[in-house]
């Protein structure tokens, strides 16, 4: 049960104010540049439509040489890969590491802002049955890195996709599929706790609905208004699923004794077409998902589990690729066609937070939800914690001068009586006072936007005074 005060104190306002100055440290979006196609861009091209969409992250598939040095002196960080390929040569052969790092990683470094290197990817599902070498192969290119002085400046890491946990339902149960435990996770965990380096994650939510769409609500994978579910192991309450498959990798490593390994998200995103049997893929699916992803990564907070950990995360895909094999969802992951227009509209900086809608590029809004005319509305992020959204509430229903009554007590929107549905109503009529302005929706962290009318109880949120 909750109830809201108006700060008439000074040490309120002192601590009001701080939560804003001092909000959780906000995360990175980065973009995957894939290449499986032949009616793409030139790398030059590539680098110009990256800067002028503020994107200052990529991640690579190879180490191409066009690409890298396209790249160079342009001030966007790169991630690149060493392909599945190469991994049994750089894992038997320490020569064959040193020539490919000077080759591909020194010959280009610093003007080519290489971050990180990805030893292989997916490798536990590698058809070709590479996990054996995935572990030599990132030592011996650590040791390459260290002959060139590049260890301290370039993390190694290996991207893992969700089929190597054997659980991850709820997420407190998350757990890695046994048969990988002692050859290669906990080395390689060993190895990135060793060396300050992350592990690489690819979580696609997309997935698991379509696989479990009679299960999994389309609003709980699009990080749409739900009501979320209570994990029964820990109680923490999870709003979308992309947050509860983290949080299942976090209990993973946990579970073998790795409990400060962070997580990069190297790749995540939603098909805006698919065959008639991938339930859930589309453009106006693509836009919610991503777009809602973009905010969630910008305004801070991490993860129920990892609440102060901020999301770093690569979406995938810069282009829709027209060569790459399998259904028709695989070639339509990308934010832009070929001709570099845009797919669908999202905001992809925080400088475009404001009031915007993630929508399918030339197309109604009212296909990504036919309720909100083109309405959007404010609500409050659940993740930010009961003290920030509690500071937050008092400053909007006080000095911010949010129309508050409603949420009184015996008031038609004080049911139901939770700082969550309160701090909503409060947020979203101080953002419709202020005419959906730009950063009258955040609170330090404490809310978002959303597309779709907000539901508490029987309780409107105006749209508009």
């Amino acid at each position: 049960m909750t109830t809201f005060t108006f700060p008439v104190l000074a040490s309120l306002l002192l601590s009001i104010f701080s939560v804003f100055a001092f909000a959780a440290e906000k995360g990175s979006i980065g973009i995957n540049y894939g290449r499986i196609a032949n009616d793409l861009p030139t790398p030059t091209k590539v680098v110009e439509l990256l800067k002028s969409q503020g994107i200052t992250n990529v991640k690579l598939y190879d180490t191409d040489s066009s690409v890298l040095t396209a790249l160079a002196d342009s001030g966007i960080r790169v991630v690149v890969c060493l392909p599945n390929e190469l991994l049994s040569s750089a894992a038997n052969d320490q020569s064959f590491a040193d020539q490919w790092v000077q080759a591909n990683i020194s010959h280009y470094y610093p003007k080519t802002q290489i971050e990180a290197i990805a030893i292989g990817n997916e490798v536990f599902v590698d058809p070709n049955n590479t996990t054996n070498f995935l572990v030599p192969a990132v030592k011996n290119i650590h040791a390459s890195l260290k002959k060139y002085n590049l260890d301290s400046s370039i993390k190694l890491s290996s991207p893992i996709a969700l089929s190597a946990l054997q659980n991850s339902y709820p997420p407190s149960a998350g757990s890695f599929k046994p048969d990988l435990v002692q050859p290669v996770i906990k080395p390689l965990l060993d190895f990135l706790q060793q060396t300050g380096s992350y592990l690489m994650v690819n979580a696609y939510p997309f997935f698991a609905y379509a696989d479990n769409s009679d299960k999994i609500s389309l609003d709980y994978a699009l990080f749409n208004q739900n009501p979320g579910n209570v994990d029964s192991g820990n109680g923490l309450k999870y709003l979308s699923l992309f947050d509860a498959q983290l949080d299942a990798v976090s209990a993973a490593m946990s579970a073998i004794g790795y409990h400060d390994v962070k997580m990069v998200v190297t790749e995540t995103g939603w098909p805006s077409n698919g065959d008639e049997n991938e339930i859930g893929a589309g453009k106006a699916n693509a836009a919610s998902y991503n777009g809602n992803l973009v905010r969630r990564v910008l305004t801070g907070a991490g993860t129920p589990l990892k609440p102060q950990d901020p999301l770093n995360v690569y979406l995938f895909a810069l282009f829709n690729e027209n060569q790459k094999p399998g259904p028709t969802s695989e070639r339509n992951y990308g934010l832009f066609y070929p001709d570099e227009k845009k797919v669908y509209d999202i905001p992809l900086t925080a400088a475009e937070l404001t009031d915007d809608q993630s929508t399918a590029a030339n197309e109604s809004k009212t296909q990504v939800t036919t309720q909100s005319a083109g309405n959007t509305w404010c609500v409050a992020n659940a993740n930010a914690g009961e003290e920030k959204l509690q500071a937050a509430l008092d400053y909007a229903c006080g000095e911010g001068g949010a129309d508050c009554r409603p949420i009184k007590d015996g008031s038609t929107c004080f049911n139901p009586n939770t700082l969550e549905a309160h701090a909503s109503y409060a947020f979203n009529s101080y953002y419709q006072k202020n005419s959906r302005g730009t950063g009258t929706c955040n609170f330090g962290g404490a809310a978002y936007v959303v597309t779709q009318p907000p539901r508490y109880g029987e309780c409107e949120f105006p749209t508009g005074y």
